[in-house]
């Protein structure tokens, strides 16, 4: 995949790929420019709503962001590398820092939705990977970086912001979970669980990444309430809380988030 040059030029410094709801993010960025995924060539196109499908170059908090507003999943038909393919590029574009944020369900019972969980490991259900195709032993004992993972949990603090520490499940999808397979994941130590990240925080490490991981709690998971679930309230809940992660995040970096 060859980098655009406008995003070549850009040179950012810091990644981060916006969940489901949290496309406001953008508003918070002193955008330079906009690239539709449509304009690069192999880049795969999201058919889910609340994925805008495009990156944007800016600043926020005085450091260049790449951000990818929107994703592509495999319930969409698509295999593990093409789903990661904004993952390589984006590692291409020299950042060394790339945020994950995600919408997803919560099964453990001391958090709530409408909160953040700050990943701090994750369970890979999907059943693939985006290293297919050779012998990529890469370590995975330390997917999210606990240096920048604590560095989030105290600007939270700062902000009088609730983040949670926890596990993520990373399913397949697209329906939702069973109240079984929930008692099941609970089982296994997941405290949340969705249907992204898990592939793409695979494939930043391979490529050196340091990476951190956020999910919007969005909704209690199947069996711990007697609420039906949807996309909608998915949706609803992510953009309610986008505000709160905006803070934590500027905070952070005055910090000096590295």
């Amino acid at each position: 995949m060859k980098l655009p040059s406008i995003i070549e030029e850009f040179k950012p410094e810091i990644g981060i790929v916006l969940g489901s709801g949290l496309g406001s993010f953008a508003g918070a960025l002193d955008a330079n420019a906009v690239v539709p995924y449509s304009e690069i060539d192999d880049l795969p196109q999201s058919t889910v709503p609340g994925h805008e499908g495009r990156f944007l170059l800016g600043k926020f908090a005085g450091k260049r962001f790449i951000v990818a507003q929107g994703r592509v999943h495999l319930y969409e038909g698509r295999s593990a590398h093409v789903v990661t393919c904004g993952i390589r590029l984006m590692a291409a574009s020299g950042i060394r820092i790339l945020i994950l944020t995600n919408a997803a369900g919560v099964l453990n019972t001391d958090m709530r939705p409408g909160e953040w969980m700050a990943l701090k490991d994750h369970l890979n259900l999907t059943g693939t990977s985006p290293l297919l195709g050779g012998a990529h032993f890469v370590d995975m004992s330390m997917v999210y970086d606990s240096e920048l993972r604590h560095q989030f949990l105290a600007a939270a603090a700062a902000c009088e912001t609730i983040m949670f520490e926890g596990v993520y499940a990373g399913l397949l999808g697209p329906q939702y979970e069973t109240p079984a397979e929930i008692r099941m994941l609970g089982i296994l130590g997941a405290d949340a669980v969705g249907m992204s990240t898990v592939l793409e925080a695979i494939q930043a490490r391979a490529l050196g990444l340091r990476v951190a991981g956020f999910s919007c709690l969005t909704n209690w998971a199947a069996g711990l309430s007697q609420e039906p679930l949807s996309h909608q309230e998915v949706l609803d809940t992510g953009a309610a809380a986008a505000g709160r992660f905006v803070n934590v995040l500027e905070t952070a970096l005055r910090n000096g988030l590295d």
